[in-house]
């Protein structure tokens, strides 16, 4: 395993005095694979480029808003325009009404959307709004979905089936987590069980439609079916948290992949074109309840930034004018053509799994899992040497196993090409 450069190691160094552990996102430590980061001086296209110079053909893309790739030339221009207007005005601006208008056109069954600055605010201002709407309390999430950092959200499953979720950090109250309960994926019955249990108690169920933050855990759409069933039998919300699978999976992100619109739904990521953003919609009946109209409060100093809104609808211009799903399908078939023979080859237990332009390494025997409990605990340790291998041959994957990666409209099937090389050759001088 090579470290980092001499550039790189210093500036870790540094920052591990500043910085706790160095970074300001725990995934970028490195701590899941060992090692240190590099860091990074400039980006564009499909390349990314550290400190001291070495150069990475990049599948992370950010953890996925950089659909259009490192620096895309418009949206760059796009970006330095508005910054010469300004950066922040505290007030209404024209591509903020814009972007709003194109989600809405966009997305099935939301006639309104609020924007606000990460994926995390906008999931927590979600269940807000669902809890002023519905006058309940509680809260259903599944585990293998990851909705944020806020308080509520960041609960483990209990001991039982219909027991409250206990927290899985510290500083979060259980007071807190004792109004999210935890159920596991796939699992229809214990959804039916829950809800005769106290389903007219719950506020809403928050789900990813696909789950992206703990592998790829692909659901059934029978599954999805049920959740949008029983929460209109209950009266409850289905909240889609499509901060990942939001436009890129589909033009109507995992609402129109699957057939199945839920009440409200949260975007991040993608419509923000690299910059911080974030948003929830929904139809006007429940958006309505929202202050200043209603009685549930939320706000935001940096709200409707107006270099963010330049940002985000300029790349969902550029995605619908160059019909990059159906690049995406095809460039995520060959992905798949080439790397299922090699992973094949390997001595352990390799698969890949995909949908649209999102993917994900399966470390395990067997078909890959649809369950967070599913998964094989020793997949990470399989999986550090072949990240450190892969990265010496210049191509950035995620440093997790747990962690997807994502195909960009920068990518080529060349750099395809080099992955699926690059992974042949470390399975045949590592861990496979």
């Amino acid at each position: 395993m090579s470290g980092p450069g001499a550039v790189s190691n210093e500036l870790f160094d540094r920052a591990c005095q500043v910085i706790p552990g160095g970074v300001n996102s725990p995934v970028r430590a490195y701590r899941a694979v060992g090692g240190k980061p590099f860091f990074v001086k400039n980006a564009k296209g499909a390349v990314i480029t550290d400190e001291d110079g070495q150069n990475y053909i990049d599948f992370v893309n950010s953890w996925g808003p950089l659909i259009l790739g490192h620096a895309h030339p418009e949206l760059i221009e796009v970006i330095q325009q508005a910054v010469s207007r300004g950066t922040s005005y505290g007030a209404p601006c024209r591509a903020g009404v814009e972007l709003a208008e194109t989600i809405v056109d966009w997305y099935p069954g939301i006639d309104q959307v609020r924007c606000v600055s990460s994926g995390t605010e906008a999931v927590m201002s979600a269940i807000r709004l669902a809890r002023g709407c519905t006058g309940r309390d509680l809260i259903l999430k599944f585990s293998g979905c990851y909705h944020g950092h806020a308080d509520h959200l960041l609960v483990a499953a209990g001991s039982g089936l219909i027991t409250f979720g206990e927290p899985s950090s510290a500083g979060v109250p259980e007071a807190f987590a004792s109004l999210t309960h935890v159920l596991p994926l796939d699992d229809e019955e214990k959804v039916e069980e829950f809800f005769a249990e106290v389903g007219d108690r719950v506020a809403a169920v928050v789900i990813e439609p696909m789950p992206a933050n703990n592998g790829l855990l692909l659901q059934r759409q029978s599954f999805l079916q049920k959740l949008r069933d029983i929460t209109q039998q209950y009266g409850a919300l289905l909240i889609f948290d499509e901060v990942i699978s939001g436009f890129r999976i589909a033009k109507g992100g995992a609402a129109e992949r699957f057939g199945i619109t839920p009440d409200l739904v949260t975007f991040g990521k993608v419509i923000g074109g690299g910059m911080p953003v974030g948003a929830f919609g929904g139809p006007r009946e429940h958006m309505k309840n929202l202050a200043p109209e209603g009685k549930v409060y939320q706000a935001g100093t940096l709200s409707g930034n107006p270099v963010a809104m330049a940002a985000g609808l300029a790349t969902l211009r550029i995605l619908e004018r160059e019909d990059v799903w159906t690049k995406f399908e095809s460039l995520g078939q060959h992905l798949e053509k080439l790397m299922t023979p090699v992973l094949a080859k390997a001595t352990l237990p390799l698969s890949l799994v995909r949908l649209g332009s999102v993917f994900w390494l399966s470390l395990q025997e067997g078909e890959p899992p649809r369950t967070a409990e599913g998964i094989d605990p020793s997949a990470a340790e399989r999986y550090r040497p072949l990240f450190h291998l892969v990265k010496d041959r210049g191509y950035s994957i995620a440093p997790s196993a747990y962690e997807v990666g994502f195909l960009s409209l920068a990518h080529e099937t060349k750099h395809i090409e080099g992955l699926s090389e690059a992974f042949s050759e470390a399975l045949q001088d590592g861990p496979g």
